[in-house]
């Protein structure tokens, strides 16, 4: 038999939800009722927008706390960083102008000192070879490229002397 004609004869197939006849005289809320609902939602959001706004109040002012603490922290190292780099130079430029004369001072300073008179020498001289070596290099090059066009003149001289013979 045909399985369509069958589905047919049985009718329709029981409806598993609700009908559109349920739908349409289902109770509904009057105007004031809405108007209560819709009110109740904008005092929800307006509580919760005041919250937002104190917790954030409250956030910038932690922040505000924090950078404060970090900016101190910062310019408090860079200033000790400052004042180690003055105390050395000024140990190494009082250490050289003395040209260690002072006999009272006990041998461990003196021993001190001279170690960091030969390490700002070392120093020194690894900037002004690198100074140098750079100077040199360019230089160089100098002198590279003037012998470079000195060699084509000549070739260019030789060959106008050969097509002229």
């Amino acid at each position: 038999m045909n399985p369509i004609a069958m589905a047919r004869a049985r009718g329709p197939a029981p409806s598993s939800g609700p009908s559109i006849q349920d739908y349409l005289s289902r109770p509904r809320p009057t105007w004031e009722e809405v108007k209560e609902q819709l009110e109740k939602k904008k005092k929800g959001s307006r509580i919760l927008a005041e919250f937002e706004d104190k917790m954030n109040k409250r956030w910038k002012k932690e922040l505000e706390k924090q950078r404060e603490k970090k900016l101190g922290e910062e310019s408090s190292s860079k200033k000790e960083k400052k004042r180690k780099l003055k105390k050395k130079l000024n140990r190494s430029s009082s250490s050289s102008s003395s040209s260690s004369t002072s006999d009272s001072s006990s041998s461990s300073t003196d021993s001190d000192k001279e170690e960091e008179k030969k390490q700002v020498k070392k120093k020194k001289r690894k900037h002004s070879s690198i100074h140098k070596s750079s100077e040199e290099s360019s230089s160089d090059s100098e002198s590279d490229e003037k012998d470079s066009a000195r060699k084509k003149k000549k070739k260019s001289k030789e060959d106008t002397n050969k097509g002229k013979v």
